[in-house]
């Protein structure tokens, strides 16, 4: 289930550094994408579902995750979860830094 809800975003940087906060309410996902490089996800709050390929592992906050370059991946969330995803970019125009990040 993902209808148009409020994922209320928040775009964090810092020398170097995007995180993209997410809050998910239960039963929403993010959606499945991948990156062409490794990178770290957080789950700060909550319980959640990170499907990689065909393996789903669930985990419960906090928890740190390696997703690694080129693994199509998304998050469902169990109950209410707050989740970070981490990249290494210099980019800073929250315009653009999606298509700096997701892999096509």
């Amino acid at each position: 289930m993902n209808m148009d809800i409020d994922l209320l975003i928040k775009h964090h940087f810092s020398a170097g550094l995007y995180a993209k906060e997410m809050h998910l309410p239960a039963g929403h996902f993010a959606v499945t994408h991948k990156h062409k490089y490794d990178h770290i996800s957080m789950l700060y709050r909550g319980i959640a579902i990170v499907k990689v390929g065909d393996v789903e592992t669930e985990y419960v906050a906090p928890a740190f995750i390696l997703i690694k370059e080129g693994q199509e991946h998304e998050v469902l969330a169990v109950d209410e979860i707050t989740w970070f995803c981490v990249h290494e970019t210099d980019e800073v125009d929250v315009e653009k830094i999606d298509k700096v990040v997701i892999a096509s």
